[in-house]
């Protein structure tokens, strides 16, 4: 296995709204549009739902997560890739925005909780937020981690400490009237962490906006590198360590970093 490059696609469903089995058949006829050889295939945020501001369906929505991981580890056993996203997920009788990432090798799923929910939407009054800091995911010599789109504009919650991550995942459901916001953003989280960034935004629209064109993938330098099929609109691109190593040899900003140490809350 080459551990010095790894290939990462993403697929900008367009989610059909609280749909599980539409979204879930979409992505597996996507996944054929997936380049070979491909390491990580990101999805959006709450990719199999849509946001949903409706209790009773989102509590029906979150039965159905457990299904969903096992169609996810399927396929991704299938296509010997990982694959990460977001779903909505009940635990202790709470309602989570929860991010996983399947590993094909080990079997094992990652998870981890939105921290930040919107409060400009009613996101906040439905969900409760994850008091837990973003993972790292050792896979295929490769540290891995993720947050879940508004997580995105709190730069500590995204901190590298001592290039802990190489790669940080972003599912998201961002809309085009915060374009700018977004791409700027993913820019800078990995010209300040000295790491790749796969910014998974959905397509599409809803309710909320429409967000078509904003999936991308950002080398340690900030630049996109993600190269868009035509047909599918998949976004694929491949990661060079040696690239990573030597930028962060020739300007280690990581070394001069305040170790900020973030408290688990207990909320």
């Amino acid at each position: 296995m080459d551990n010095e490059h790894i290939n990462v696609s993403i697929i900008p469903l367009d989610i059909v709204r609280a749909s599980p089995e539409r979204n879930l058949n979409a992505v597996a006829s996507l996944m054929g549009h997936v380049p070979e050889g491909t390491d990580i295939v990101a999805l959006p945020e709450l990719f199999t739902t849509g946001f949903i501001s409706d209790m009773p369906l989102l509590s029906e929505m979150a039965d159905h997560s457990g299904r969903t991981l096992g169609t996810i580890a399927d396929i991704s056993k299938k296509y010997g890739c990982a694959i990460c996203g977001s779903v909505i997920a009940s635990e202790h009788g709470h309602i989570f925005n929860r991010a996983f990432f399947h590993d094909p090798d080990s079997g094992t799923t990652t998870f981890y909780d939105k921290r930040h929910l919107f409060s400009l939407s009613s996101e906040y009054k439905y969900l409760s937020a994850g008091t837990a800091v973003p993972p790292i995911i050792p896979f295929r010599g490769w540290n891995i981690s993720m947050i879940v789109c508004y997580d995105l504009r709190f730069p500590v919650w995204c901190r590298s400490v001592n290039y802990s991550y190489d790669i940080m995942i972003v599912p998201a459901n961002w809309p085009q009237s915060r374009g700018y916001a977004w791409q700027q953003l993913l820019i800078a989280r990995a010209i300040e962490n000295q790491s790749c960034w796969v910014g998974a935004d959905r397509s599409g629209s809803d309710d909320y906006g429409k967000y078509d064109g904003l999936a991308d993938i950002y080398n340690a330098m900030g630049m996109p590198i993600g190269v868009k099929d035509k047909v599918s609109g998949v976004v694929s691109a491949t990661i060079d360590r040696r690239h990573i190593s030597e930028y962060r040899r020739r300007l280690p900003t990581g070394n001069d970093m305040d170790d900020f140490k973030i408290i688990d809350t207990g909320l």
